[in-house]
């Protein structure tokens, strides 16, 4: 069906054998649907809820409008991309940055609703001009350095914020991640996040009973002034109803928020696109034609879910490795996660359990989630082999990401000023293409032909850049040596 929505009965309904997969068109028995579909919101909901709480958002609210954009995505795409949309994390420099500055929730959220509009129609445009373009006006050396920023940049936010909060908590929270990362193995290690999360929360309610009280300080509480507290306050839950709509509120646009949450556009184009060719890759579908709609729809669900409050939305890399545990990449599991997103978003009570997490908490978990947000980006220079030994991509990076981390500033008057992760990806950006325009064809292609000027103006071909690298040599004693020539060929 155009939509998608039309599923063929794979098999009998039953899991499939080694080797082979249920397409997005296809699916396994409603009662193994719902199944996956559970083992999707699981995958997502760690990362989904705890985003919007370090953003300083509503997470009921973000849970909810994670399921409405999954279904807009799915119906954009026509069923042809299995994804689910979840809290991104690639505005969360932004909204630290924002609120640092005096912003309140809905300038927050007026700027990720710009940003989500100018990724919106960025697809539109790639979907028009060709797959292409992403690679030409954002290469794998400047989307690596935006996400890079947008990581690092954070590194204050647990040191001053978090972190003080209970330091030891934050240790061991910490601790337990990192410990559950490496030693779970597949889908349990994929939520060493949420699983840290669960445990932080048991450990706080724990030094409650058996310590007491911590005196520390909690923003937006005693004038910023230390005080006496539970870690775990539980009087929010108690108080809420089981069944209601999330708080919502409107957007407010304020243009320096906004030009500090732009830069985000850049690592969900890159994100989008790498996870669109994760899928292509595993379900051995060109997927190149769908990428402008698969842009086109994040963004449109970003929109959605600022428009009231909510928080920004991506595809989740989580969710396809659970397709890539199951061989299952059936889009009905999707709606089903998306539909019991719904339904935990209109539940206040489970979001105030979620707002209750103790601050050492987030400490712990924040310090390693910040630091593997800002490693994504060294993955894709790795991935796409990144010769920083060339001054066009080295000089950007250095600029734009010491600008970035360092907060510098450039203040064009008391309104208006543009600084952290907004100027250093203006920088890194300008500077890359401005240097790639003016340098020598050998430096910006490694197998152009490199012309040294002799004396009299004659230009002498070297060869290119490739065939000219140093190879090593044995060596015997002081002297290196040279491979033996070959003959040359005789003819029959």
């Amino acid at each position: 069906m155009a939509l998608g929505l039309g599923w063929k009965l794979y098999g009998d309904g039953s899991t499939p054998p080694p080797g082979e997969v249920v397409r997005p068109d296809e699916r396994l028995s409603w009662g193994r649907t719902i199944g996956l579909g559970a083992q999707h919101i699981v995958a997502m909901f760690g990362a989904t809820f705890v985003f919007p709480v370090v953003m300083g958002l509503d997470p009921n609210l973000a849970i909810m409008m994670s399921g409405l954009a999954t279904v807009v995505f799915l119906l954009i795409v026509q069923g042809k991309i299995p994804s689910y949309l979840g809290t991104s994390a690639a505005f969360v420099g932004a909204v630290a940055t924002i609120r640092a500055a005096g912003g309140s929730s809905a300038t927050v959220t007026g700027a990720i609703l710009v940003a989500g509009a100018v990724l919106a129609l960025a697809g539109v445009l790639i979907h028009l001009l060709g797959a292409e373009l992403v690679n030409k006006a954002l290469p794998p050396v400047v989307t690596g350095a935006v996400v890079l920023l947008i990581g690092f940049n954070l590194a204050p936010v647990v040191a001053d914020v978090y972190w003080p909060q209970d330091q030891w908590i934050a240790l061991l929270t910490m601790t337990a991640v990192i410990a559950m990362t490496v030693l779970l193995r597949g889908f349990w290690s994929r939520i060493a996040i949420f699983l840290g999360l669960v445990f932080g929360y048991a450990l706080s309610w724990l030094f409650d009973k058996v310590f007491g009280q911590i005196t520390s300080v909690q923003p937006g509480q005693h004038d910023g002034k230390a005080f006496a507290h539970d870690r775990v306050d539980f009087s929010g839950v108690t108080s809420a109803d089981w069944f209601g709509l999330p708080s919502t509120h409107a957007p407010d646009f304020k243009t320096s928020a906004i030009l500090v949450a732009l830069p985000a556009v850049i690592a969900l184009i890159a994100e989008n696109a790498g996870h669109v060719k994760a899928v292509s890759e595993m379900t051995g579908a060109d997927l190149d034609g769908s990428l402008g709609k698969a842009i086109t729809a994040d963004g449109l669900g970003t929109v959605m879910a600022s428009a009231v409050g909510g928080s920004p939305t991506t595809t989740y890399a989580e969710n396809i490795g659970v397709m890539a545990a199951t061989r299952v990449y059936s889009t009905a599991a999707y709606y089903v996660a998306a539909v019991v997103a719904v339904l935990f978003g209109l539940c206040p009570k489970f979001g105030a359990l979620i707002a209750a997490t103790p601050g050492g908490v987030l400490g712990g978990i924040t310090v390693v989630l910040y630091g593997m947000i800002g490693l994504l980006g060294a993955k894709i220079w790795i991935e796409n082999k990144v010769d920083f030994a060339n001054p066009i991509n080295l000089v950007p990076v250095a600029a734009g990401v010491v600008i970035g981390i360092g907060g510098v500033a450039i203040k064009f008057n008391d309104d208006f000023t543009i600084e952290g992760i907004a100027l250093g990806t203006i920088v890194t950006l300008v500077i890359y293409h401005a240097l790639h325009a003016l340098a020598p064809a050998h430096m910006r292609d490694p197998k152009a032909p490199a012309d040294v000027e002799l004396e009299g103006g004659t230009a002498l071909s070297l060869g290119t850049v490739e065939e000219h690298r140093p190879t090593a040599q044995p060596l015997t004693g002081s002297t290196a040596a040279a491979p033996p020539k070959k003959a040359p060929p005789t003819s029959s």
